[in-house]
């Protein structure tokens, strides 16, 4: 399992040989520690725990967790091992996977080359949030005449019916938008600058500049 936490820097392009163009997010991932290593035997499921980051102040219960990788680590994010499935038609290349990231010891580093050109990634972020925002805007909805005298230019329409004379739960309306967690998948790695820490991934992923990201290596 190959993962790192990072921040996003912004977007670019990148040309190929043959002109053509790919969109990259640039993100300054790592270095990152490892702050904990969960097993099946001592916690029930297999994850490892990385820290990113440096806190200007830590609370004492997460300086004695963080004290055994010598990290003083602002962000901890956990990575879940899964089990491996015997049927599956990849099973090594999971079982080796998995391994491996149980081999990491607490205290180690982790950086950009934890990956390689071409490994196929998901992103997870917070995305931008947009506020308070009506149907149109949230949901998509088709607005209402502007002729013949209506009025209904932007309102969301019925929200029920007479009977059972209540709204129902989970009904399309204005509200808060954005600020959540996504996860963008089928993501690839187009380059990786070691000296600056700097990892350029196909395509965009969620949350602003300088948002909190986690990328995560799908085998």
């Amino acid at each position: 399992m190959k993962a790192l936490l990072g921040t996003k820097l912004g977007m670019t392009q990148l040309f190929a040989q043959d002109g053509s163009v790919m969109r990259v997010t640039l993100i300054q991932a790592g270095p990152c520690t490892v702050t904990q290593v969960k097993t099946l035997e001592s916690d029930g499921y297999n994850a490892i725990q990385l820290g990113f980051g440096e806190a200007k102040r830590q609370a004492k219960p997460q300086a004695g967790h963080l004290k055994a990788a010598g990290s003083n680590a602002r962000t901890l994010r956990e990575f879940r091992v899964a089990a491996v499935n015997p049927n599956h038609p990849r099973v090594k290349d999971l079982t080796a996977a998995a391994d491996a990231a149980l081999e990491l010891t607490v205290g180690q580093k982790l950086d950009v080359s934890t990956f390689e050109v071409g490994d196929n990634i998901e992103v997870t972020g917070i995305s931008k949030g947009k506020g308070f925002a009506g149907t149109i805007k949230r949901h998509n909805f088709s607005r209402g005449p502007k002729t013949h005298g209506s009025h209904n230019y932007r309102a969301p329409g019925s929200i029920g019916s007479g009977y059972p004379e209540h709204v129902f739960k989970g009904m399309k309306m204005a509200g808060r938008m954005g600020h959540e967690q996504v996860t963008v998948k089928g993501l690839k790695v187009a380059v990786i600058d070691s000296a600056l820490g700097i990892l350029g991934v196909s395509g965009a992923v969620p949350g602003p500049k300088r948002g909190l990201v986690s990328l995560k290596g799908v085998v």
